[in-house]
């Protein structure tokens, strides 16, 4: 498949070192460079594009006012590319595919280009964001309101498994994975720990590290080291790292521990 792209970003360097990128791999075809949100507009206004990869500060009008401009169902796919990381709870917000902050990673854009990929094979082949909604409705009928996953599908040898939430202990970074505890097991996900971080219910999961994710009902106690890091102490023994701000997270939560 030749998968259609275009590169939004107001420096030249940026751009070309981008293009550079997508080029090496022989699916992606860069069909266009554009300097600003304005150039951005008229090209999908008069182009078909697959996906975008989009800048967010840019002179005049950036990144989020190209999407409120377009229209967020009517834009391509769409991954933030930009130095500023502040931006990333509105990035997903307006539904971006992901955010990825300069200088972009050769490997962790190669991840995201499969899974572009994948997204376009199931659309060609009529499985809509529509029918996938309805898929996961039906998968997880209790679902909450604000689209917070209450299962996870993950691999487990020769099978995979449909995981409810509530049985996670914690989650941990694992390179391009995460690692999934459950009382007594592990489970690898190919998945980022922002992206995943950002489907959970902040109710019940806390990000307590950059690369630790924990169950708030699964703490039993937690010791301040210091100013710096702590450690939480989960229902079942295990110990994790615990920076300062995962600990004001922990207060704000109410939990008692």
């Amino acid at each position: 498949m030749t998968v259609r792209s275009l590169i939004i970003d107001d420096e030249a360097l940026a751009r070309a070192r981008m293009a550079r990128l997508l080029s090496m791999d022989p699916e992606i075809a860069v069909s266009g460079e554009c300097r600003n949100s304005r150039e951005a507009a008229h090209f999908l206004d008069t182009n078909v594009v697959d996906v975008v990869f989009l800048d967010i500060q840019m002179p005049g009008e950036g990144g989020f006012d190209l999407i409120h401009k377009v229209g967020v169902r009517n834009m391509p796919l769409t991954v933030f590319v930009t130095a500023h990381d502040s931006y990333a709870l509105k990035a997903f917000e307006v539904h971006a595919l992901d955010y990825l902050t300069k200088p972009v990673e050769e490997d962790r854009l190669r991840i995201w280009l499969e899974r572009i990929k994948e997204r376009l094979a199931l659309k060609s082949n009529g499985f809509s964001e529509e029918t996938l909604r309805s898929l996961l409705t039906n998968l997880a009928p209790q679902a909450e309101p604000a689209g917070y996953r209450n299962r996870l599908l993950l691999p487990d040898g020769a099978k995979t498994l449909l995981l409810d939430v509530d049985q996670i202990m914690c989650i941990e970074a694992a390179d391009y994975y995460v690692s999934i505890y459950t009382g007594n097991k592990e489970y690898l996900l190919r998945e980022s720990m922002k992206e995943l971080a950002s489907t959970l219910d902040p109710k019940k999961f806390l990000r307590i590290h950059r690369s630790v994710i924990v169950n708030i009902s699964c703490i039993r106690e937690v010791i301040r080291e210091g100013r710096g890091e702590g450690t939480a102490i989960l229902t079942n023994g295990r110990r994790l790292r615990m920076s300062d701000s995962g600990w004001k997270a922990v207060l704000a939560s109410g939990g008692h521990v």
